[in-house]
């Protein structure tokens, strides 16, 4: 069920059910990631990921493997692999190899055999490991732990990083021959400030999943939405899906409002509105226009509060005409009036 009938100004459309668990959004950067995805499905040459955390690259390998499912889908978290213990998690071991292997035991590559073996942040591979990646990802082969035989391997190799391995290999972190085997077919999943047309939809789609987990039922409302569209999201969509998680569980019912955001949200926009502010007073001559007497220090509220009143003396009392002025939404001129007391 959607939730969007409260949200002044802002339609959204449906998502249809065999898409939730894919890419969601509806920008052109967004399909032109969608086409790669069909693209890379049809063979199992390698594909590498690239971008910044939290924009999706586990959602985009899984709807790799998912296009055309054959085997397992295997993740290998490279960041993880630490320590005397690493090479026996990839490749396993036999009996006996070393102290503590009291039976022959399958690695994570082994059990992708026929599949997908989804290496996230490969950047952090160390450069011995990198080494017998290269020669599964060259010869389709592998050698266990205290083994003895090559063991042939049919695996489609997915490999994704938020570095630039360009620049690793430069830096000599990162080996440039599996660079080039690696980056066979390279995807670059944009950040969320650059498709930022897609908020609406992935907000609509969380709302939808917390809906489903039983969380009570709620929407955005337009000064939110407002909100979440001008803020850059450095985390990108996952940093906005735990926004969403926070405020669904924050909720009890009803239309969320602003004080419902997370505090980097809140100090964000009440940056961005003193800004448009401090701008209409440069653009706009509001004729005789009072400030209180001169202090040391002014604050944001204060500022807001003469800057309403002036603006509604100049529009006469006629509060869209003054909202529009100010480049705000009546929605928030009420708050803000509501807030300072202004009748």
């Amino acid at each position: 069920m959607w939730l969007w009938e409260c949200i002044a100004g802002f339609s959204m459309p449906s998502l249809p059910a065999s898409r939730a668990h894919t890419l969601v959004g509806q920008s052109s950067s967004i399909e032109s990631v969608r086409r790669l995805i069909e693209k890379a499905s049809r063979n199992r040459v390698p594909v590498l990921l690239l971008g910044e955390t939290g924009t999706g690259k586990e959602v985009v390998a899984r709807a790799i493997y998912n296009a055309n499912p054959r085997g397992q889908f295997v993740p290998v978290d490279c960041g993880a692999l630490v320590g005397t213990l690493m090479e026996s998690e990839l490749f396993g071991h036999v009996k006996g190899s070393f102290s503590g292997a009291t039976e022959n035991k399958k690695g994570l590559l082994e059990l992708a055999d026929g599949g997908t073996a989804f290496f996230d942040e490969i950047g952090d591979l160390p450069l011995e490991m990198q080494v017998k990646l290269l020669r599964v990802v060259q010869e389709r082969e592998f050698r266990p732990v205290g083994g003895l035989q090559w063991r042939k391997l049919d695996v489609r190799i997915i490999a994704a990083t938020h570095r630039d391995l360009k620049a690793e290999v430069a830096a000599k972190r990162f080996r440039e021959d599996l660079y080039y085997r690696l980056n066979v077919f390279p995807i670059h999943l944009p950040p969320l400030r650059e498709r930022k047309d897609d908020i609406p939809v992935l907000v609509g789609h969380f709302i939808d999943l917390c809906s489903q987990e039983g969380l009570p039922e709620f929407c955005c409302g337009d000064d939110v939405m407002r909100a979440l569209l001008s803020y850059d999201w450095p985390g990108n969509v996952r940093e906005l899906k735990h926004c969403i998680d926070r405020m669904a569980a924050l909720r009890s019912e009803g239309a969320l409002d602003m004080a419902d955001l997370p505090s980097a949200l809140r100090n964000h926009q009440a940056s961005t509105e003193l800004q448009d502010l401090s701008e209409v007073l440069e653009e706009h001559p509001f004729g005789e226009f009072v400030l209180p007497p001169r202090r040391p220090v002014i604050s944001i509220a204060e500022s807001e509060e003469y800057t309403i009143k002036n603006a509604l003396r100049q529009a006469n009392g006629e509060r869209a005409k003054a909202a529009a002025m100010l480049r705000i939404g009546r929605t928030t001129l009420y708050r803000k009036m509501k807030q300072y007391g202004i009748a």
